[in-house]
């Protein structure tokens, strides 16, 4: 991001060098020009030009409008989550950027604090950085991060999760979510939080799915589809997607009758089913 005193705008280069300096050098211009076209920098910073004058809930709100899209909400437990209460809401992860859009937007226009764990690349998105809390996917988090993490878990806010950190998949003909990670439950036992369990429709292209199968079959472990996934963004104007929110599962039930493990599988259960469960 550029500073403060001028127009909000990311800059490929700049996130690759502040990220690896060796690798920004020996980048030949040309990849790092293909890099830019792929990712829509050009649009990404209208967008951010466009709504510079908001940040956080607001900031998602606006762009979710400029983009034409819209969800719709349904809960399909017994009772909904009560505002006085402190959560961590969960959800499968299938488009990687607009669910996470959508979330803070419906979620932020509920409750008067929310807090998003994150792929630490995404904090260069400044009017997201209030509700972001970065953590190192590829790497060792930093003692700041790691503080941060915590501070948020023992806060009041509530915190929006994807427990698969990135998003699906296509696995055996089916578009899914990759393993979730069990954090989440020890999070919610450690800070005395309930877990909602949440599903959210959409897929990305199948493009995207062939080239992240390709990578795996070629051994590459670094996620080079990820690159597609602004691109995947754009292509979703004007759509439009199902939120499903499930009933509260209380912290308290999260007993040693399972390891915590074992809960995460259930609770992704929980998640998946929701959406055969509206009402």
């Amino acid at each position: 991001m550029d500073s403060e005193n001028t127009i909000l705008s990311v800059d490929v280069e700049k996130v690759i060098r502040g990220k690896s300096p060796k690798l920004a050098d020996r980048l030949p211009r040309f990849v790092i020009e293909y890099i830019k076209k792929t990712i829509h920098q050009d649009e990404i910073n209208r967008l951010l030009s466009d709504n510079k004058d908001f940040t956080g809930t607001e900031f998602a709100s606006h762009i979710l409008q400029d983009l034409g899209v819209t969800y719709s909400v349904h809960y399909t437990g017994a009772s909904a989550p009560d505002p006085s209460g402190r959560y961590i809401f969960v959800s499968n992860h299938p488009l990687g950027g607009l669910d996470g859009m959508i979330l803070i937007s419906y979620i932020g226009s509920r409750f008067p604090d929310v807090r998003f764990v994150v792929n630490d690349l995404l904090m260069y998105i400044k009017p997201l950085a209030p509700v972001f809390v970065p953590v190192n996917k590829y790497g060792h988090m930093r003692h700041e991060n790691t503080r941060i993490f915590q501070d948020t878990f023992n806060s009041d806010a509530q915190v929006l999760y994807f427990p698969a950190g990135l998003c699906s998949r296509l696995i055996k003909g089916r578009v899914t979510d990759l393993d979730w990670k069990k954090t989440f439950i020890t999070k919610a036992i450690e800070s005395r939080r309930d877990i909602v369990p949440m599903f959210f429709s959409g897929e990305n292209s199948r493009r995207f799915y062939r080239l992240a199968n390709i990578r795996k079959r070629l051994g590459i472990k670094f996620n080079i589809e990820t690159f597609l996934l602004p691109d995947e963004m754009f292509r979703k104007r004007g759509s439009s997607f199902d939120l499903y929110i499930g009933e509260p599962v209380p912290y308290t039930s999260l007993t040693g009758e399972h390891s915590h493990k074992e809960w995460c599988d259930i609770i992704r259960q929980k998640s998946y089913a929701t959406c055969n469960q509206a009402r």
